[in-house]
This record gives C-alpha cells, sequence and structure tokens, in this order.
C-alpha cells in the first residue's frame, strides 16, 4: 500500500510524497491503553498516523488490531510527544509490527531504559527520524493536516522535565480541530495563550496530563474553548487522574468529557463540517 505525507515549515517546507486510495472524512481515536496515551489518526485520504503508544505491554498493538484493517501492516507517521515510558513504551512494538515513513519527537535528552528502547527500535527500523519543531505542519490528505506549534529549540533549552517539552499538535479538518498536547504542564500551556490564544480554539481538547491538576490552566481552556474534552487513563492509577479539580473545571465550563477508563476507545470522525462521535 502506499502513501501520502507531508512534513515541512510553513514557510520552507520539506515534501515526502506517497499515493493512496480515496477515503472519507477524518478519524481521530483516544485509543483504550489504560494508564497512557495513545491516538490513531487517519486522515480523508488515508494517511495514517499514530501518536505516543501508551505503556510496554503490547496494549497498542491490540488497539490498532481494531482501528486499522488487519491486512494493513504500514502506518504514515509515528510521534513520541515526550519521552515517559507511559507514552512511548509501546513505541518499540509499533516499530517492530508495522512499517513506518517518519518518526517525529522533540528530541528531550532522556536516559531512561523505556527511551534507550525507542532509540534502538528507531535505529533499526526504517522510519526517518524528525525533531518536532513549532512551525511544522504535517498533511494528512484531503486539505487535513496537524500543525506543530510546540517546542521550539529555545523551549527546550529551558526545560526542567520532560512533560514541559511535549510536542503540541493542532489537528484540523475544515472547520472541525483538535487540540493534543501530550502532558504539557500549565506554564507552558500559558505561554501557548500569550502567543497566540485566539488561534488555539478546538472542539476537542485532549486534557492535558491525562487530567493531572498540573495542567488544564483555565485561561488555556477557555481559549481552547472545546465543545467536548476527553480524559486518556488507567482506571484506578496511582496518580488519581484525573483530578477532581479538572473534572470540576471541565463541569464549571459547561464541557462534557469523555474517559478512556469508563468508555473505552473513544473515537471523532469529521467531515470537515461536523463531527460525529463513533459507537
Amino acid at each position: 500500500m502506499t502513501r501520502f505525507f507531508l512534513i515541512g515549515l510553513l514557510v520552507l517546507g520539506n515534501i515526502f510524497v506517497w499515493t493512496l486510495p480515496t477515503h472519507h472524512g477524518l478519524s481521530v481515536s483516544f485509543l483504550n491503553i489504560g494508564q497512557g496515551d495513545s491516538l490513531f489518526i487517519e486522515g480523508p485520504t488515508g494517511i495514517q498516523m499514530l501518536v505516543d503508544a501508551g505503556p510496554p505491554d503490547r496494549s497498542v498493538l491490540r488497539e490498532l488490531g481494531s482501528v486499522m484493517p488487519f491486512f494493513d501492516r504500514s502506518i504514515d507517521a509515528v510521534v513520541e510527544t515526550h519521552p515517559d515510558q507511559d507514552h512511548i513504551g509501546g513505541i518499540p512494538d509499533v516499530l517492530a509490527r508495522y512499517s513506518v515513513k517518519d518518526f517525529l519527537e522533540p528530541g528531550i535528552p532522556n536516559d531512561t531504559r523505556a527511551a534507550q528502547a525507542v532509540v534502538a527500535a528507531v535505529q533499526h527500523s526504517s522510519a526517518k527520524d524528525i525533531l518536532a519543531r513549532s512551525g511544522m505542519r504535517l498533511l494528512l490528505g484531503g486539505g487535513a493536516y496537524a500543525d506543530v506549534l510546540y517546542p521550539n529549540d529555545a523551549d527546550l533549552a529551558k526545560i526542567k522535565d520532560t512533560n514541559s517539552g511535549s510536542i503540541v499538535l493542532h489537528v484540523v479538518y475544515g472547520a472541525t480541530s483538535f487540540m493534543l498536547t501530550g502532558d504539557l504542564p500549565q506554564k507552558q500551556e500559558l505561554q501557548l495563550v500569550s502567543l497566540d490564544g485566539d488561534s488555539l480554539h478546538s472542539d476537542v481538547l485532549k486534557a492535558g496530563h491525562h487530567g493531572s491538576k498540573n495542567s488544564s490552566a483555565l485561561a488555556f481552556v477557555q481559549a481552547v474553548s472545546p465543545t467536548y474534552a476527553v480524559f486518556s487513563r488507567g482506571c484506578n492509577n496511582r496518580y488519581g487522574h484525573p483530578a477532581p479539580v479538572v473534572v470540576e473545571l471541565f463541569q464549571s465550563l459547561s464541557i462534557p468529557t469523555f474517559d478512556t477508563c469508563t468508555q473505552g476507545r473513544v473515537t471523532f470522525q469529521s467531515d470537515g463540517q461536523k463531527l460525529f462521535l463513533k459507537n
């Protein structure tokens, strides 16, 4: 199966081209991988992107087997938002099972066993290793795209923890959009608001850091002004995610929330004008 995928600086543009059969609409699935993050995105023309891959328990393979055709053994891009085990633990399994064209990462130095396993898996795969930086646009076909809003080199030079360097993606298709922030803390959320808060509006917000009290700053959530929010987390996790204060925040703003613990995989589909929740 051939593909089309493009990653480029908004000004300069770097082009990688594949072709593929025509599909319809954008699909964004918040995968049920327990305590962690993993999202599978398929663009209108069939371009596929996996954002994070959950913990190292092969749960991501089970979920991918449910959202992809059994015969499909390729993914156009895999994104590591930041090198925490609950986001990257399943990446080596994905790279071993699927042919991946591009691997995007923030480039955060990390010497944990999980991070070293990802580095080795990427080196032994055919994937092209790309540093994701603000200003890049990832084309998903049919007019859909994902803009990298964070980080840049200056941001990474100042980070004190891996969460602070999380890749932020704004996925857009027509009049619909999704805000994906990894585990970005409130300080960096507010930085995005100060840079260009008017551009952050999205229909769906992945609640930062699984609903941790250290993310989802009021000003950021108000700037995004989502119709829905999603908690990606495991049941009875030891961190207490989602934090009651964050649950109350979304309730106070009349924003309905979905939860992968209680509802399993959550999938939204868009025709470019409206969102539909797939049962």
